[in-house]
């Protein structure tokens, strides 16, 4: 809707009229997105640079001593004793100084929540939960900015303004207000107002993360499953991006417009003439939280209908619009009970918006077809084309893995899932150990924000249904997607299959003749992966043990010796059991 001022009796009323769809605007535009500010090169904020640095600078610290340092010298079961509370626990600091000190550092938390890739689960759990916890600003200071941006008093503008946010985030707080509509009548509306101050705040914490990021380039494991400074560009394009309230009007009208033809899906509308690059004004839209299942439930609206509803318009997003709402989570959708002849689902803040270009699309189309059909192969092919494992992964191993995992555990709800016995995991890690080992896997920056979203839809779509089951749902919709790839427009796709099948079954007599004759002149050798790899780490832990035994009696014979004053023989003993651990430490370095 717009919003035009229309003198009534000497004052200013505002009047809401219908805004022309986006084909019939007949000259009427919204203002066009800004382009994101030049970052400052400097910190502006010393106080908040140099803390954020400790804190990183700790964290760094304590991994290369605790983690890298004592493995590297053969410590590796006392390194590994407390790992995983000592994650937990770095963590639930960075948490509470993300809550503490807001701005970028609880984007960056909800930022690295999706690297499954490369942190370790237990501080993928802790940010997983990180929302936007921050305390709103001071009234005064957010009307200042909002009067100053839509150039006249709050009370001039709005016929009431809330002075108390609905909600408070880490770049902005929205109020609730209302607008005349011309008729006597309030139009509920929610004002969302950035953060005063916020590009100085910004400008620092990026300053202090690309320092950062320098660091942890110097780690090989990291360096070679993420572009550290490629994750933080992308990083701050989006966030600039959501700066922009301009920019996020447009994504909402965006996706106002691909579900115009699906009304059990709503969208607020964006009121333009109250709106500009730091204040943005909605039509409100809010009702029933989607994560307040009695609510929902009591309203008479079936929640198994709503995980499925939400499924289906990101499976929409996704694979036919390649533009999807990025922060899906409770704060921002609602279960509206009374929606004309049903309910509806309502989608709220656009600023975080993800694209997925049309190569990446096909991947995933590729990856869906290949979990509805259970085709491992076809499921590591579509790994390559997205880009997502590294080099030199055995694939082979990938699809054989990817091949019993659908056998053992297709089909399950994510309930079962989450019960099944640690002797049946036990045993597939156990099977695929080395795979499990070195996790072939990283997440371009292209789709980061792809992946988080799907990992925080799965959570929202099992709290709303406990019994969701991904691949019964996720099946209709491939078969869809193979029907479309049997059309014309994707004809010569399938004749391309046909063609390399062809040529493998015209060519498989003559490789079954030549194997044979290799079996019986006695050429065929047998290959195990990772064999001459194992046998050498066992003779290494061999020798190391070895060298142990050494080292303890050379020791304990040398003690023995000098307190019976035999000096010389003790001596010498004492000096060969110090040779024997560092040629047991150094051996152990070389292995790893």
């Amino acid at each position: 809707m717009g919003i035009q001022p229309e003198a009534v009796q000497g004052q200013t009323a505002l009047v809401v009229e219908a805004a022309p769809s986006d084909g019939q605007r007949a000259g009427y535009a919204p203002p066009a997105a800004t382009p994101p500010p030049v970052i400052t090169p400097a910190p502006v904020m010393p106080g908040r640079y140099r803390r954020i640095l400790f804190f990183f600078g700790s964290v760094v610290l304590r991994v290369a001593v605790l983690d890298i340092f004592l493995s590297r010298i053969g410590l590796r079961g006392l390194s590994r004793r407390g790992r995983s509370a000592r994650y937990r626990r770095m963590a639930v600091e960075f948490r509470r100084l993300a809550i503490q000190m807001g701005g970028v550092l609880i984007k960056i938390g909800q930022f690295l929540s999706a690297r499954l890739d490369v942190l370790p689960e237990e501080i993928i759990n802790e940010l997983s939960g990180l929302q936007d916890e921050v305390p709103a600003e001071r009234f005064d200071d957010v009307q200042r900015l909002a009067e100053t941006e839509l150039g006249a008093a709050l009370g001039m503008r709005f016929e009431a303004f809330d002075r108390t946010p609905m909600a408070a985030a880490s770049l902005g707080q929205a109020h609730r207000a209302r607008l005349h509509d011309g008729n006597g009548n309030a139009v509920p509306v929610v004002v969302k107002i950035q953060r005063p101050g916020i590009e100085r705040l910004i400008a620092t914490d990026l300053a202090a993360l690309h320092v950062v990021g320098g660091w942890l380039m110097r780690y090989e494991p990291i360096r070679r499953r993420a572009d550290v400074p490629a994750l933080l560009a992308e990083f701050t394009r989006v966030l600039y991006e959501e700066l922009d309230y301009i920019a996020e009007g447009h994504n909402a009208e965006r996706f106002a417009a691909n579900f115009r033809a699906r009304p059990g899906v709503l969208v607020p509308g964006v009121i333009w003439s109250h709106t500009t690059r730091r204040v943005l004004t909605l039509e409100d839209v809010s009702a029933i939280k989607i994560s307040d299942y009695d609510a929902i439930t009591a309203a008479g609206v079936d929640r198994r209908e709503v995980a499925l509803r939400l499924f289906d318009t990101y499976l929409k997003q996704i694979f036919e619009d390649g533009f999807f709402h990025a922060d899906p989570h409770p704060g921002n959708l609602f279960v509206h009970p009374n929606n004309g002849a049903g309910w509806g689902l309502a989608f709220i803040d656009f600023g975080m918006v993800g694209h997925v270009p049309d190569n990446l699309r096909q991947g995933l189309r590729e990856a869906a077809i290949a979990v509805a059909t259970q085709d491992g192969g076809r499921l590591v092919r579509s790994y390559q084309r997205l880009g997502v494992l590294l080099p030199g992964v055995d694939v082979a191993l990938l699809e054989r893995a990817s091949t019993r995992a659908f056998s053992e555990f297709w089909g399950r709800s994510m309930g079962e899932l989450r019960s099944i016995s640690p002797r049946q995991m036990r045993q597939f890690t156990g099977e695929f150990r080395e795979l499990m080992y070195n996790m072939p896997f990283q997440i371009p920056q292209d789709l980061i924000w792809l992946g988080r979203t799907v990992a925080i839809l799965s959570g929202m779509c099992t709290g709303l249904d406990p019994d969701f089951n991904l691949w019964t749902n996720l099946e209709p919709y491939a078969r869809k997607l193979v029907a479309e790839e049997t059309t014309g427009a994707n004809l010569s796709y399938w004749l391309g299959e046909l063609g390399t099948l062809a040529q493998g079954l015209i060519g498989l007599p003559r490789q079954t003749g030549t194997v044979l004759s290799r079996i019986e002149r006695g050429d065929i050798s047998v290959n195990v992966p990772d064999l001459a790899d194992r046998v050498e780490r066992l003779e290494g832990t061999v020798r190391q043990m070895m060298g142990g035994v050494v080292f303890a009696a050379m020791l304990l014979g040398g003690v023995q010796l000098m307190l019976a004053n035999q000096a010389v023989f003790g001596e010498t003993l004492l000096g060969g059991s110090a040779l024997a651990l560092i040629w047991m430490v150094a051996g152990g370095r070389r292995r790893r």
